[in-house]
């Protein structure tokens, strides 16, 4: 239930951000705009990455098909933005996408780090057969029982 609260809870307060950050310039005008644009760029923000750390998001946003989308997307926005936009508009919006495409970027190529070393260990020892290892060297003790690649461990 506390977990079902606090996803409608951040979920108002990203949509809340995003209507100040469009709406506020059709109802307030001068500084009151200013303010509640910029105040509802940062609830947004706020809101939208804390959603993006829970696990449905994440392990979605985290996907190899979402990745290269969002690098490959981005990144024509970016170019795409440099050249159709000028002045001060143009820059941020270039740099604004093309900061997602590299983040999205270095995740991919974490991902792929990640996926070779998994690899790497499927075969060796207790790794391939489904088991894991009790500890590490230094604080194994008298698990030290267990032997690598053997089901069960050997008596003392």
């Amino acid at each position: 239930m506390k977990s079902l609260l606090s996803s409608i809870v951040l979920w108002s307060l990203f949509l809340v951000g995003l209507s100040a950050t469009v709406a506020s310039g059709a109802v307030l005008d001068g500084t009151q705009k200013d303010v509640a644009t910029y105040g509802g760029i940062a609830l947004s923000l706020v809101a939208g990455s804390r959603i993006a750390k829970k696990d449905p998001i994440k392990s979605f946003l985290s996907s190899r098909p979402v990745l290269w989308f969002l690098f490959l997307f981005n990144g024509v926005v970016a170019a795409a933005a440099g050249l159709a936009l000028d002045g001060v508009q143009g820059i941020t919006a270039a740099a604004g996408m093309g900061l997602v495409s590299l983040g999205a970027g270095f995740g991919l190529l974490q991902s792929r780090g990640t996926r070779t070393r998994t690899r790497g260990t499927r075969n060796r020892g207790t790794e391939s057969r489904g088991m894991r290892s009790r500890g590490t060297e230094k604080n194994r003790g008298p698990q030290a029982l267990e032997t690598q690649g053997r089901r069960t461990p050997t008596p003392a």
